[in-house]
Protein backbone atom coordinates (compact mmCIF):
# COMPACT_ATOMS: atom_id res chain seq x y z
CA UNK A 1 0.00 0.00 0.00
CA UNK A 2 1.40 3.24 -1.24
CA UNK A 3 2.08 6.32 1.70
CA UNK A 4 0.57 9.36 0.89
CA UNK A 5 0.28 12.71 2.74
CA UNK A 6 -2.97 14.48 3.02
CA UNK A 7 -4.41 17.61 4.86
CA UNK A 8 -7.38 17.89 7.35
CA UNK A 9 -9.42 20.87 9.10
CA UNK A 10 -10.02 20.31 13.03
CA UNK A 11 -11.86 21.81 15.23
CA UNK A 12 -10.74 21.15 18.77
CA UNK A 13 -11.19 22.19 21.93
CA UNK A 14 -8.42 22.43 24.13
CA UNK A 15 -7.74 23.89 27.85
CA UNK A 16 -4.48 26.34 28.45
CA UNK A 17 -2.86 25.91 31.04
CA UNK A 18 -4.13 28.90 32.54
CA UNK A 19 -7.27 28.00 32.17
CA UNK A 20 -6.42 24.40 34.22
CA UNK A 21 -4.74 26.99 36.60
CA UNK A 22 -7.82 28.98 36.85
CA UNK A 23 -9.74 26.13 37.35
CA UNK A 24 -7.96 24.53 40.17
CA UNK A 25 -7.62 27.59 42.37
CA UNK A 26 -11.25 28.14 41.31
CA UNK A 27 -12.34 25.12 43.93
CA UNK A 28 -9.66 25.94 46.96
CA UNK A 29 -11.15 27.13 49.72
CA UNK A 30 -9.83 30.29 51.64
CA UNK A 31 -7.08 28.02 53.80
CA UNK A 32 -5.91 25.75 51.08
CA UNK A 33 -5.70 28.92 49.14
CA UNK A 34 -3.44 30.83 51.38
CA UNK A 35 -1.21 27.04 51.43
CA UNK A 36 -1.29 27.14 47.74
CA UNK A 37 0.29 30.74 47.69
CA UNK A 38 2.46 29.79 49.97
CA UNK A 39 4.00 26.75 47.69
CA UNK A 40 4.17 28.90 44.88
CA UNK A 41 6.10 31.95 46.50
CA UNK A 42 8.57 28.75 47.15
CA UNK A 43 8.64 27.24 43.52
CA UNK A 44 8.98 30.62 41.39
CA UNK A 45 11.25 33.74 42.80
CA UNK A 46 9.88 35.88 40.32
CA UNK A 47 6.71 35.78 42.77
CA UNK A 48 7.41 38.01 46.07
CA UNK A 49 4.74 39.66 48.46
CA UNK A 50 4.37 42.92 47.80
CA UNK A 51 5.25 44.55 51.73
CA UNK A 52 3.62 47.61 50.96
CA UNK A 53 0.25 47.93 52.89
CA UNK A 54 -3.12 48.90 50.84
CA UNK A 55 -3.56 52.33 52.44
CA UNK A 56 -0.05 53.12 51.43
CA UNK A 57 -0.88 52.10 48.23
CA UNK A 58 -4.11 53.94 47.92
CA UNK A 59 -2.59 57.13 49.23
CA UNK A 60 0.22 56.78 46.07
CA UNK A 61 -2.66 56.63 43.72
CA UNK A 62 -4.50 59.88 45.21
CA UNK A 63 -1.40 61.75 44.65
CA UNK A 64 -0.80 60.73 41.04
CA UNK A 65 -3.40 63.10 39.23
CA UNK A 66 -4.47 61.61 35.63
CA UNK A 67 -1.36 63.34 33.75
CA UNK A 68 0.69 61.99 35.64
CA UNK A 69 0.09 58.49 35.41
CA UNK A 70 -0.10 58.99 31.28
CA UNK A 71 3.25 60.55 31.77
CA UNK A 72 4.76 56.85 33.57
CA UNK A 73 2.75 54.71 31.40
CA UNK A 74 4.79 56.34 28.24
CA UNK A 75 8.23 56.19 30.03
CA UNK A 76 7.19 52.51 30.90
CA UNK A 77 6.64 51.27 27.07
CA UNK A 78 9.93 53.33 26.02
CA UNK A 79 11.78 51.22 28.56
CA UNK A 80 9.95 48.11 27.08
CA UNK A 81 10.85 49.01 23.45
CA UNK A 82 14.41 49.02 24.16
CA UNK A 83 14.78 46.39 25.66
CA UNK A 84 12.83 44.23 23.09
CA UNK A 85 15.68 42.88 21.28
CA UNK A 86 13.72 39.95 19.31
CA UNK A 87 12.37 38.43 22.43
CA UNK A 88 8.84 39.62 22.43
CA UNK A 89 8.78 40.98 25.93
CA UNK A 90 5.62 43.07 24.81
CA UNK A 91 3.58 39.26 25.33
CA UNK A 92 4.10 39.90 28.56
CA UNK A 93 4.90 43.55 29.70
CA UNK A 94 2.68 45.12 27.82
CA UNK A 95 1.04 47.36 30.35
CA UNK A 96 4.13 48.80 31.29
CA UNK A 97 4.89 48.66 35.17
CA UNK A 98 4.51 45.17 36.44
CA UNK A 99 4.45 45.93 39.47
CA UNK A 100 0.97 47.00 38.41
CA UNK A 101 0.33 42.75 38.87
CA UNK A 102 -0.94 42.48 42.80
CA UNK A 103 -3.36 40.43 44.15
CA UNK A 104 -5.33 43.37 45.61
CA UNK A 105 -7.02 43.08 49.40
CA UNK A 106 -10.37 44.92 49.18
CA UNK A 107 -11.78 44.11 52.58
CA UNK A 108 -9.02 44.55 54.93
CA UNK A 109 -6.59 47.25 56.16
CA UNK A 110 -3.40 47.83 58.43
CA UNK A 111 -5.58 47.98 61.75
CA UNK A 112 -6.84 44.31 61.28
CA UNK A 113 -5.68 41.73 63.39
CA UNK A 114 -4.15 38.45 62.22
CA UNK A 115 -4.79 35.65 63.86
CA UNK A 116 -2.07 32.74 64.12
CA UNK A 117 -3.17 29.44 65.63
CA UNK A 118 -0.50 27.91 67.99
CA UNK A 119 0.40 24.79 66.52
CA UNK A 120 1.34 22.09 69.62
CA UNK A 121 3.35 19.01 68.76
CA UNK A 122 2.14 15.67 71.25
CA UNK A 123 2.71 12.15 70.88
CA UNK A 124 0.48 10.36 68.35
CA UNK A 125 -2.18 7.57 69.43
CA UNK A 126 0.99 4.77 69.28
CA UNK A 127 3.31 6.88 70.13
CA UNK A 128 1.47 6.92 73.38
CA UNK A 129 0.61 3.39 73.27
CA UNK A 130 4.21 2.07 73.08
CA UNK A 131 5.33 4.25 75.89
CA UNK A 132 2.88 2.78 77.89
CA UNK A 133 3.81 -0.57 76.95
CA UNK A 134 7.39 0.21 78.08
CA UNK A 135 5.99 0.19 81.80
CA UNK A 136 5.12 -3.32 81.69
CA UNK A 137 6.96 -6.23 82.82
CA UNK A 138 7.85 -7.93 79.73
CA UNK A 139 10.49 -9.70 78.00
CA UNK A 140 11.92 -9.05 75.43
CA UNK A 141 10.50 -10.97 72.95
CA UNK A 142 7.15 -10.32 74.43
CA UNK A 143 7.68 -6.97 74.31
CA UNK A 144 8.81 -6.68 70.54
CA UNK A 145 5.55 -8.65 69.81
CA UNK A 146 3.56 -6.37 71.66
CA UNK A 147 4.80 -3.11 69.83
CA UNK A 148 4.49 -5.28 66.44
CA UNK A 149 0.77 -5.53 67.62
CA UNK A 150 0.60 -2.11 68.67
CA UNK A 151 1.38 -1.07 64.94
CA UNK A 152 -1.48 -3.16 63.53
CA UNK A 153 -3.82 -1.20 65.67
CA UNK A 154 -5.98 0.87 62.94
CA UNK A 155 -7.39 4.72 63.46
CA UNK A 156 -10.26 3.55 65.79
CA UNK A 157 -8.40 1.89 67.53
CA UNK A 158 -9.15 -1.88 66.83
CA UNK A 159 -6.68 -4.93 65.49
CA UNK A 160 -8.36 -6.11 62.20
CA UNK A 161 -6.27 -8.56 61.14
CA UNK A 162 -6.60 -12.18 62.32
CA UNK A 163 -3.58 -13.51 64.95
CA UNK A 164 -2.63 -16.20 62.51
CA UNK A 165 -1.71 -14.06 59.68
CA UNK A 166 0.21 -11.86 62.34
CA UNK A 167 2.07 -14.64 63.78
CA UNK A 168 2.96 -15.52 60.41
CA UNK A 169 3.85 -11.63 59.25
CA UNK A 170 6.41 -11.82 62.07
CA UNK A 171 7.83 -15.47 61.40
CA UNK A 172 8.74 -13.55 58.46
CA UNK A 173 9.44 -10.05 58.98
CA UNK A 174 11.33 -10.19 62.26
CA UNK A 175 11.94 -13.82 62.23
CA UNK A 176 10.30 -14.08 65.30
CA UNK A 177 8.00 -17.73 66.25
CA UNK A 178 5.48 -16.95 67.62
CA UNK A 179 2.11 -19.00 68.83
CA UNK A 180 -1.40 -17.86 68.94
CA UNK A 181 -1.79 -18.34 72.24
CA UNK A 182 1.38 -16.35 72.90
CA UNK A 183 -0.48 -13.59 70.60
CA UNK A 184 -3.15 -13.60 72.55
CA UNK A 185 -1.65 -12.78 76.13
CA UNK A 186 0.69 -10.17 74.62
CA UNK A 187 -2.70 -8.69 73.26
CA UNK A 188 -4.29 -8.91 76.63
CA UNK A 189 -1.85 -6.96 78.42
CA UNK A 190 -2.21 -4.32 75.16
CA UNK A 191 -5.78 -4.34 75.88
CA UNK A 192 -5.45 -3.29 79.50
CA UNK A 193 -3.76 0.23 78.64
CA UNK A 194 -5.34 3.57 78.10
CA UNK A 195 -7.53 4.20 76.64
CA UNK A 196 -10.12 1.68 77.54
CA UNK A 197 -11.17 -0.57 74.67
CA UNK A 198 -8.08 -0.19 72.35
CA UNK A 199 -6.72 -3.41 71.05
CA UNK A 200 -10.14 -4.96 70.47
CA UNK A 201 -10.86 -7.04 67.28
CA UNK A 202 -14.69 -6.27 67.38
CA UNK A 203 -17.27 -4.02 68.89
CA UNK A 204 -18.54 -6.47 71.28
CA UNK A 205 -15.11 -6.75 72.70
CA UNK A 206 -14.16 -3.31 72.71
CA UNK A 207 -17.65 -2.63 74.64
CA UNK A 208 -16.41 -5.95 77.22
CA UNK A 209 -13.49 -4.50 77.96
CA UNK A 210 -14.50 -1.08 79.21
CA UNK A 211 -17.29 -2.44 81.25
CA UNK A 212 -15.14 -4.89 82.70
CA UNK A 213 -12.75 -2.17 83.73
CA UNK A 214 -15.38 -0.50 85.37
CA UNK A 215 -14.29 0.37 89.09
CA UNK A 216 -17.90 0.10 90.69
CA UNK A 217 -19.96 -2.95 89.56
CA UNK A 218 -23.37 -1.73 89.54
CA UNK A 219 -26.39 -4.02 89.10
CA UNK A 220 -26.86 -2.31 85.52
CA UNK A 221 -23.15 -2.95 84.90
CA UNK A 222 -23.26 -7.31 85.17
CA UNK A 223 -26.87 -6.45 83.26
CA UNK A 224 -25.19 -4.30 80.75
CA UNK A 225 -22.07 -7.18 80.40
CA UNK A 226 -24.39 -9.65 79.85
CA UNK A 227 -26.72 -8.07 77.35
CA UNK A 228 -23.05 -7.23 74.98
CA UNK A 229 -22.12 -10.90 75.53
CA UNK A 230 -25.16 -12.94 74.68
CA UNK A 231 -27.34 -10.30 73.40
CA UNK A 232 -25.59 -7.83 71.20
CA UNK A 233 -27.54 -8.30 67.55
CA UNK A 234 -30.72 -7.44 70.00
CA UNK A 235 -29.11 -4.84 71.20
CA UNK A 236 -27.55 -3.15 68.40
CA UNK A 237 -31.29 -3.94 66.45
CA UNK A 238 -33.04 -2.11 69.12
CA UNK A 239 -35.39 -5.24 70.22
CA UNK A 240 -35.97 -3.76 73.59
CA UNK A 241 -39.26 -6.77 74.30
CA UNK A 242 -36.64 -9.87 73.41
CA UNK A 243 -33.88 -8.54 76.03
CA UNK A 244 -36.93 -7.40 78.43
CA UNK A 245 -38.24 -11.34 78.14
CA UNK A 246 -34.54 -12.97 78.28
CA UNK A 247 -33.24 -11.23 80.90
CA UNK A 248 -36.58 -10.90 83.07
CA UNK A 249 -36.22 -7.32 83.84
CA UNK A 250 -38.37 -4.32 84.22
CA UNK A 251 -38.69 -1.45 81.77
CA UNK A 252 -36.64 0.91 83.79
CA UNK A 253 -33.69 -1.27 84.73
CA UNK A 254 -33.34 -1.80 80.70
CA UNK A 255 -33.22 2.00 80.87
CA UNK A 256 -30.55 1.79 83.02
CA UNK A 257 -28.68 -1.04 81.47
CA UNK A 258 -28.89 1.48 78.34
CA UNK A 259 -27.36 4.17 79.72
CA UNK A 260 -24.60 1.95 80.79
CA UNK A 261 -23.86 1.33 77.64
CA UNK A 262 -24.14 4.02 75.34
CA UNK A 263 -21.99 6.08 77.35
CA UNK A 264 -19.02 3.82 76.01
CA UNK A 265 -16.45 4.44 73.62
CA UNK A 266 -17.23 2.59 70.08
CA UNK A 267 -14.22 4.08 68.54
CA UNK A 268 -11.14 4.74 71.18
CA UNK A 269 -8.57 5.32 68.76
CA UNK A 270 -10.29 8.08 67.55
CA UNK A 271 -10.65 9.83 70.95
CA UNK A 272 -8.05 12.49 70.24
CA UNK A 273 -9.00 13.09 66.67
CA UNK A 274 -12.53 13.54 67.76
CA UNK A 275 -11.81 16.18 70.31
CA UNK A 276 -9.39 18.15 67.46
CA UNK A 277 -12.38 17.56 64.85
CA UNK A 278 -14.66 19.57 67.30
CA UNK A 279 -12.72 22.48 68.25
CA UNK A 280 -11.63 22.42 64.13
CA UNK A 281 -12.80 26.43 63.26
CA UNK A 282 -14.27 26.85 59.62
CA UNK A 283 -12.65 29.48 58.03
CA UNK A 284 -15.47 31.55 56.06
CA UNK A 285 -15.03 32.68 52.15
CA UNK A 286 -18.14 34.94 52.07
CA UNK A 287 -18.84 36.69 54.80
CA UNK A 288 -22.78 38.54 54.55
CA UNK A 289 -23.95 41.21 56.92
CA UNK A 290 -27.31 42.75 56.88
CA UNK A 291 -27.65 46.55 57.62
CA UNK A 292 -30.68 48.51 57.22
CA UNK A 293 -32.66 45.11 55.65
CA UNK A 294 -30.18 44.84 53.05
CA UNK A 295 -27.91 42.26 52.80
CA UNK A 296 -24.24 43.14 52.24
CA UNK A 297 -21.10 40.44 50.70
CA UNK A 298 -17.48 40.39 50.99
CA UNK A 299 -14.79 37.58 50.42
CA UNK A 300 -12.70 37.09 53.31
CA UNK A 301 -9.50 37.66 52.28
CA UNK A 302 -7.66 38.01 55.47
CA UNK A 303 -4.04 36.56 55.86
CA UNK A 304 -3.97 36.40 51.98
CA UNK A 305 -0.49 38.16 50.97
CA UNK A 306 -0.47 40.71 48.20
CA UNK A 307 1.83 39.40 45.19
CA UNK A 308 3.70 41.12 42.52
CA UNK A 309 6.56 39.74 40.32
CA UNK A 310 10.27 41.09 41.45
CA UNK A 311 11.91 44.05 40.58
CA UNK A 312 15.00 42.17 40.81
CA UNK A 313 13.48 39.39 38.09
CA UNK A 314 12.88 42.24 36.07
CA UNK A 315 15.96 44.21 35.68
CA UNK A 316 18.00 40.92 35.23
CA UNK A 317 15.37 40.29 32.31
CA UNK A 318 16.83 43.81 31.03
CA UNK A 319 20.34 42.89 32.08
CA UNK A 320 20.25 39.74 30.15
CA UNK A 321 18.24 41.10 26.98
CA UNK A 322 21.06 43.31 26.22
CA UNK A 323 23.79 40.79 26.19
CA UNK A 324 24.71 38.73 23.47
CA UNK A 325 26.39 35.60 24.83
CA UNK A 326 24.49 32.28 23.97
CA UNK A 327 24.35 31.87 28.26
CA UNK A 328 22.77 35.09 28.48
CA UNK A 329 19.76 34.10 25.85
CA UNK A 330 19.28 30.81 27.97
CA UNK A 331 19.29 32.98 31.17
CA UNK A 332 16.95 35.31 29.67
CA UNK A 333 14.52 32.47 28.63
CA UNK A 334 14.72 31.38 32.17
CA UNK A 335 13.92 34.20 33.78
CA UNK A 336 10.94 35.08 31.13
CA UNK A 337 9.05 31.96 31.92
CA UNK A 338 9.39 32.75 35.78
CA UNK A 339 8.52 36.12 35.00
CA UNK A 340 5.22 34.93 32.71
CA UNK A 341 4.12 31.96 34.88
CA UNK A 342 4.09 34.88 38.02
CA UNK A 343 2.02 36.75 35.93
CA UNK A 344 -0.48 33.92 35.01
CA UNK A 345 -0.98 32.95 38.61
CA UNK A 346 -1.31 36.87 39.47
CA UNK A 347 -3.80 36.94 36.75
CA UNK A 348 -5.22 33.79 37.98
CA UNK A 349 -6.28 35.07 41.60
CA UNK A 350 -7.18 38.25 40.12
CA UNK A 351 -10.01 36.39 37.91
CA UNK A 352 -11.39 33.61 41.03
CA UNK A 353 -11.78 36.98 42.80
CA UNK A 354 -13.57 38.33 40.27
CA UNK A 355 -15.63 35.08 39.76
CA UNK A 356 -16.27 34.13 43.07
CA UNK A 357 -17.75 37.96 43.76
CA UNK A 358 -20.06 37.07 40.97
CA UNK A 359 -21.37 34.57 41.56
CA UNK A 360 -22.03 35.01 45.12
CA UNK A 361 -23.41 37.98 44.12
CA UNK A 362 -26.21 36.19 42.24
CA UNK A 363 -26.46 33.54 44.34
CA UNK A 364 -27.42 36.69 47.02
CA UNK A 365 -29.60 38.25 44.77
CA UNK A 366 -31.24 35.03 44.31
CA UNK A 367 -31.66 34.50 47.62
CA UNK A 368 -32.61 38.04 48.62
CA UNK A 369 -35.25 37.76 50.87
CA UNK A 370 -33.75 34.69 53.14
CA UNK A 371 -30.23 36.32 53.87
CA UNK A 372 -31.91 39.82 54.80
CA UNK A 373 -34.86 37.94 56.81
CA UNK A 374 -33.11 34.40 58.11
CA UNK A 375 -36.40 32.97 57.42
CA UNK A 376 -35.55 29.46 55.90
CA UNK A 377 -39.21 29.46 54.73
CA UNK A 378 -37.99 32.27 52.33
CA UNK A 379 -35.36 30.40 50.87
CA UNK A 380 -36.31 29.57 46.80
CA UNK A 381 -35.54 26.72 44.75
CA UNK A 382 -32.08 27.31 43.28
CA UNK A 383 -29.97 25.27 41.51
CA UNK A 384 -26.80 25.77 39.37
CA UNK A 385 -27.72 26.62 36.30
CA UNK A 386 -30.31 29.41 37.58
CA UNK A 387 -27.29 30.97 38.65
CA UNK A 388 -25.31 30.05 35.56
CA UNK A 389 -27.63 31.39 33.50
CA UNK A 390 -27.87 35.12 35.91
CA UNK A 391 -23.38 35.79 35.50
CA UNK A 392 -23.21 33.95 31.96
CA UNK A 393 -21.20 30.89 33.52
CA UNK A 394 -20.72 27.59 32.89
CA UNK A 395 -22.65 25.09 34.70
CA UNK A 396 -19.07 23.46 35.85
CA UNK A 397 -18.02 26.70 36.75
CA UNK A 398 -20.56 27.66 39.42
CA UNK A 399 -19.89 23.91 40.59
CA UNK A 400 -16.38 25.01 41.74
CA UNK A 401 -17.11 28.56 43.04
CA UNK A 402 -19.75 26.42 45.64
CA UNK A 403 -17.58 23.69 46.22
CA UNK A 404 -16.37 23.30 49.99
CA UNK A 405 -17.30 27.33 50.18
CA UNK A 406 -18.34 28.57 53.68
CA UNK A 407 -20.82 31.84 53.38
CA UNK A 408 -20.65 33.46 57.28
CA UNK A 409 -23.99 35.32 57.76
CA UNK A 410 -25.75 36.50 61.02
CA UNK A 411 -27.61 33.65 60.88
CA UNK A 412 -24.93 31.09 61.20
CA UNK A 413 -22.29 29.69 59.28
CA UNK A 414 -23.04 27.50 56.02
CA UNK A 415 -21.79 25.43 53.31
CA UNK A 416 -22.40 27.24 50.11
CA UNK A 417 -23.86 24.14 48.48
CA UNK A 418 -26.79 23.86 51.10
CA UNK A 419 -28.32 27.03 49.54
CA UNK A 420 -28.96 24.80 46.08
CA UNK A 421 -31.99 22.49 46.52
CA UNK A 422 -34.98 21.26 44.15
CA UNK A 423 -38.16 22.57 43.46
CA UNK A 424 -41.45 20.80 44.39
CA UNK A 425 -44.99 21.84 44.61
CA UNK A 426 -47.12 21.85 47.51
CA UNK A 427 -51.33 22.08 47.21
CA UNK A 428 -51.51 25.68 46.31
CA UNK A 429 -49.08 25.45 43.07
CA UNK A 430 -46.16 27.07 44.64
CA UNK A 431 -42.57 26.02 44.26
CA UNK A 432 -41.21 25.55 47.89
CA UNK A 433 -37.28 24.72 47.80
CA UNK A 434 -36.10 20.87 49.00
CA UNK A 435 -34.37 22.42 52.18
CA UNK A 436 -37.61 23.79 53.56
CA UNK A 437 -39.37 20.37 53.26
CA UNK A 438 -36.19 19.03 54.77
CA UNK A 439 -36.56 20.83 57.69
CA UNK A 440 -41.05 20.30 58.26
CA UNK A 441 -39.30 16.73 58.04
CA UNK A 442 -36.76 17.15 60.34
CA UNK A 443 -39.59 19.16 62.66
CA UNK A 444 -41.51 15.90 62.75
CA UNK A 445 -39.03 13.74 63.54
CA UNK A 446 -37.86 15.77 66.51
CA UNK A 447 -41.35 15.91 67.78
CA UNK A 448 -42.17 12.69 67.81
CA UNK A 449 -43.13 9.68 70.42
CA UNK A 450 -39.24 8.29 71.36
CA UNK A 451 -41.54 4.88 72.12
CA UNK A 452 -42.98 4.66 68.54
CA UNK A 453 -41.22 6.91 66.15
CA UNK A 454 -42.79 7.54 62.68
CA UNK A 455 -41.91 5.16 59.81
CA UNK A 456 -41.43 6.62 56.47
CA UNK A 457 -45.09 6.12 55.40
CA UNK A 458 -46.36 7.43 58.01
CA UNK A 459 -43.68 10.76 58.13
CA UNK A 460 -45.14 10.75 53.90
CA UNK A 461 -48.91 11.36 55.08
CA UNK A 462 -47.92 13.96 57.61
CA UNK A 463 -46.07 15.94 54.90
CA UNK A 464 -48.97 15.26 52.55
CA UNK A 465 -51.22 16.81 55.19
CA UNK A 466 -49.36 19.70 55.53
CA UNK A 467 -49.67 19.87 51.65
CA UNK A 468 -46.65 18.25 50.28
CA UNK A 469 -47.37 15.25 48.23
CA UNK A 470 -44.44 13.86 48.21
CA UNK A 471 -43.57 10.24 47.57
CA UNK A 472 -42.43 7.69 49.92
CA UNK A 473 -39.02 7.11 48.34
CA UNK A 474 -38.25 10.57 48.33
CA UNK A 475 -38.78 11.11 51.91
CA UNK A 476 -36.33 8.35 52.54
CA UNK A 477 -33.89 10.07 50.71
CA UNK A 478 -34.14 13.24 52.32
CA UNK A 479 -34.12 11.52 55.83
CA UNK A 480 -30.82 10.02 54.78
CA UNK A 481 -29.40 13.26 53.67
CA UNK A 482 -29.99 14.39 57.12
CA UNK A 483 -28.27 11.42 58.24
CA UNK A 484 -31.02 10.40 60.03
CA UNK A 485 -31.76 6.57 60.75
CA UNK A 486 -34.63 4.40 60.19
CA UNK A 487 -37.40 4.66 62.67
CA UNK A 488 -36.54 1.09 64.48
CA UNK A 489 -33.15 2.73 65.00
CA UNK A 490 -34.32 6.11 66.34
CA UNK A 491 -36.59 3.95 69.34
CA UNK A 492 -35.85 4.90 72.94
CA UNK A 493 -37.42 4.23 75.95
CA UNK A 494 -38.05 6.74 78.19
Amino acid sequence: MALKQTQQFKLLQKLSPQQIQLMKLLQLPTVALEQRIKEELELNPALEEDVNTQDEIESEYDEVDSSEETEVNDYEEKEIEKIDDGYELEDYMDQGDLDSYKYEISNSSADDEVFQAVAVEAPDFHTQLEEQLGLRELSDNHYAIGIYLIGCIDEDGYIRRELSLISDDLAFSQNIQVSEQELENVLKTIQQLDPAGVGARSLQECLLIQLERKPIKAKETHLAIEVVKTMMDEFSKKHYEKIIRKLNIEEDELKDVISEIIQLNPRPGNSESDNKGQMAEVVPDFNISVNDGEAELSINQRNLPELKISDDYIEMLKEYSRAKEKSAKEATSFVKGKIESAKWFIDALQQRHQTMLVAMHAILNYQKEYFSTGDESKLRPMILKDIADKVGLDISTVSRVANSKYVQTPYGTFLLKTFFSESLSNDAGEEVSSREIKKILQDCISTEEKRKPHTDDELCELLKEKGYHIARRTVAKYREQLDIPVARLRKEIK
